[in-house]
């Protein structure tokens, strides 16, 4: 039987908007501008189709508008494939970014139930983490480190470190991957992440979104877009989290306001609020055991071992102002202003097999011997720290004719200032925790919070970067790309004294110069072909090393503080293409990433490593699968494949035990052969959608512990959805199918575990 499909009233609007497409004002009388706003309502209308079944979603793909292609915004709600993006600088269809990108979209977080960023990244190839000393990760990527979230954007800004994040607002996240100081400054060794917020459309729809789950978790999110006028929109994005999770609780708040006017006209304007804290009761970790060099997770995952009085909270807030201007069709500035207060507050435990004297039967705990009787210690971890981040941008693009040859050019200009203070060991004061057993996870004791008020680093940096790139058509076919960036580092540190150790402050500032290379050949509009060349900078002066420990005269952070920056660089050749009748993009990479003058800054490793004698790369391939193979089957698979990793130059000497760093002619930490993410979806019915998915990454080392390794790992993940009319759906998730146990985030001497199965039932209304 055929459902009835009632009209959409989006089809006039659409029309209306698409009339709007000339620019209005005396000074743009001529000129055919984008028409943003049916643009907007054209993703608005796939966001409204992503309930209804196949047979409606056939009807309004037959709605398009032509005016310079489907915008970012029109592909990512109903779409698990995106082909342009703004991470580049300005919009740019995929396939003319000389780089690797994946890009997550909103169907696709939707689709897996990505509520928590990290599990947004999981789902990138290519993408590692390691355990932080006090509780927050370091993102690799490739195997090279993001800073501690140091290479993470907001909309193309910078977004602050050590915080926790949250998807309720993300319209899709893009991961550009290998050396990107060119467009981003330093940084960017292995590649950037970029959160890209939802924008306001014009027209009224609304989406709430209530789920429930495993662990006791409510989750409700908001989604409401209000058309205040002619050309001008309201959007309020809401959420609120709350989930017990067997102790390792979680509670989140968030919202975001965003109100934008003139769509579609020559001058466009946009002002947002964005407020999240986080207030939960962390799993800092899980001890392990190994045999023959492999690391053996054994507690259950879902086992939380730390105090009731352990807590994180954390909180975001930032006001952000953009003007986007017109010059005509092919040429516009775009100037963002972004000021916000983040907070870091932590205090957890550490989770330990107690010494052999504390346990039952006087013997150390063994995989053998372990039982509910087994005895667990826990000594604190803390850190308190609080950052204001204030940053201005102004990206130029425009396309010209010139010495007979057709130019794309983007050029700008950002300023950004922080001002943080950092406590990273704020447990003075504090009494010994209690132990507990293995067979009482969750016993509910506490410890009184006794500590002095902490002693605060301070740093402040400030960093202005020009750049310039050029994309020169030389033929209908082969395109040439170069560009450059000139960044000004400058930062200074304090340290107050505390008990025998002096005071102490420090300064650097840096000139760094990025460039970037690039070649396209495109002989049709289904295939393009690339080689690239780019670089990046790690500087001495990074917020994310310092406030790691004392900066008194003498320690190992003070000598990193005065070392000269890293430098990185990456090749890339690949191809990227259009199939299935332009309904699915694949990409293929061969890259080759080299760090050639690496400083080895743990802050537990001896001071002497404090030189810029190190070299690492990794070589290897990417491949990037997005969109529809039929009309009813999706699928979105990335993989990464490192075959050839090595440390190529260290100053770490081998010690007799034959542990410890990762010496020369190891493989580097955290940098697995194979890690890869599938995600497919089937109509097989007009009201049911099917889903399922996998996780995979290979076998890796944690940093600090070249002799142990952790055991590969897939976790499965599986979806139900049931269309019940045009405006609502019933959804069943089910991630960890099989309760896999694995070791996630590793450090040398403890890892976290991954989440355990958990099932959750969302129901969605649009109205």
């Amino acid at each position: 039987m055929t459902r009835n499909v009632r009209p959409d009233p989006l089809h006039a609007s659409l029309a209306r908007q698409a009339l709007r497409a000339e620019v209005s004002t005396p000074a743009a009388a001529g000129l055919s501008l984008l028409p943003l706003g049916a643009l907007l309502l054209a993703g608005s209308m796939n966001a409204g189709a992503q309930t209804v079944p196949a047979t409606s979603e056939a009807t309004l793909s037959t709605v398009t508008v032509k005016e310079q292609g489907d915008p970012v915004e029109a592909r990512t709600k109903n779409s698990l494939r995106t082909t342009a993006s703004r991470m580049a600088k300005g919009e740019q269809a995929l396939r003319d970014i000389p780089q690797s990108v994946t890009v997550m979209t909103e169907r696709l977080m939707d689709d897996r139930n990505l509520d928590d960023f990290r599990e947004v990244l999981k789902t990138t190839a290519g993408v590692t983490f390691m355990a932080g000393e006090t509780g927050e990760e370091d993102v690799r990527l490739r195997g090279f480190s993001l800073g501690q979230a140091g290479d993470i954007y907001v909309d193309g800004l910078r977004d602050a470190p050590l915080i926790e994040r949250d998807t309720f607002n993300h319209d899709r996240v893009e991961v550009l991957k290998g050396s990107a100081s060119m467009l981003f400054g330093k940084g960017s060794t292995g590649g950037v992440v970029n959160q890209v917020s939802k924008q306001p459309f014009l027209m009224d729809q609304h989406e709430v979104d209530v789920t429930v789950g495993s662990g006791n978790e409510l989750r409700v999110t908001g989604d409401f877009n209000l058309q205040t006028g002619e050309d001008s929109a309201l959007r309020l994005n809401a959420m609120t989290h709350d989930a017990d999770n067997h102790g390792a609780s979680s509670s989140k708040k968030g919202i975001a306001p965003t109100y934008r006017w003139g769509i579609g006209s020559r001058d466009e304007f946009s002002v947002g609020l964005y407020h999240l804290e986080t207030d939960g009761q962390p799993l800092y970790n899980h001890p392990w055991f190994t045999a023959n060099g492999k690391i053996e997770p054994t507690l259950p995952a879902k086992n939380y071992y730390g105090l009731a009085s352990d807590y994180l909270k954390t909180e975001s807030s930032y006001a952000t102002f953009s003007h986007l201007h017109r010059f005509s069709q092919d040429s516009e500035l775009k100037t963002t202003v972004r000021t916000g207060h983040y907070e870091r507050d932590l205090l957890a435990s550490a989770v330990r097999f107690a010494p052999a004297a504390q346990q039952p039967d006087g013997l150390a705990v063994t995989a053998d011997n372990l039982s509910a009787d087994s005895v667990l210690s826990r000594s604190p971890k803390a850190r308190v720290g609080y950052s204001d981040l204030t940053q201005i941008q102004s990206d130029y693009s425009d396309k010209f004719q010139a010495f007979g040859k057709q130019h794309s050019l983007i050029a700008g200009v950002d300023l950004s200032y922080e001002d943080a203070e950092r406590n990273n060991s704020y447990i003075s004061g504090l009494a010994a925790s209690p132990n507990t057993k293995v067979g009482s996870p969750n016993d509910g004791a506490a410890l009184a919070d006794t500590r002095l008020p902490p002693l605060l680093n301070t740093f402040q940096a400030s960093n202005i970067g020009l750049y310039a790139q050029d994309t020169v058509s030389l033929s209908d076919t082969v395109k040439l790309i170069a560009g450059l960036r000139l960044d000004h580092f400058e930062a200074s540190y304090h340290a107050p004294a505390s008990g025998s150790t002096p005071a102490a402050s420090f300064k650097r500032s840096d000139d760094l110069v990025s460039p970037r290379l690039g070649a396209l050949y495109q002989p049709s509009d289904t295939e393009s072909y690339y080689a690239s060349f780019g670089t990046s900078y790690n500087t001495s002066g990074d917020s994310y090393q310092f406030a790691l420990g004392s900066l008194a005269a003498g320690s190992s952070n003070a000598k990193a503080a005065q070392t000269d920056p890293e430098k990185s660089r990456n090749f890339e050749l690949g191809g990227k293409f259009e199939l299935f009748d332009n309904k699915a993009s694949l990409g293929v990479a061969l890259f080759h990433s080299e760090k050639y003058n690496e400083r080895n800054t743990d802050p537990d490793s001896a001071s002497a490593q404090m030189l810029l004698s190190g070299k690492r790369h990794a070589t290897g391939m990417e491949f990037n699968l997005a969109g529809r193979i039929t009309p009813k089957w999706e699928i979105f698979y990335n993989h990464s494949w490192i075959p050839f990793a090595e440390i190529d130059e260290s100053n770490v000497a081998l010690n007799a035990a034959g542990t410890g760093a990762q010496v020369k002619g190891d493989r580097p930490a955290l940098t697995p052969r194979h890690s890869a993410s599938l995600w497919t979806t089937y109509r097989v019915a007009p009201q049911w959608r099917l889903g399922a998915g996998l996780n995979y990454r290979g076998e890796q080392n944690p940093e600090g512990a070249r002799h142990l390794t952790a055991k590969a790992f897939t976790t499965v993940d599986a979806m139900a959805e049931y269309t019940v009319d045009a405006n609502q759906t019933l959804k069943l998730n089910i991630t960890n199918l099989t309760d896999e146990l694995y070791a996630d985030t590793l450090y040398r001497g403890f890892y976290a575990p991954g989440a355990a199965r958990q099932v959750q039932l969302s129901y969605k209304v649009l109205f």
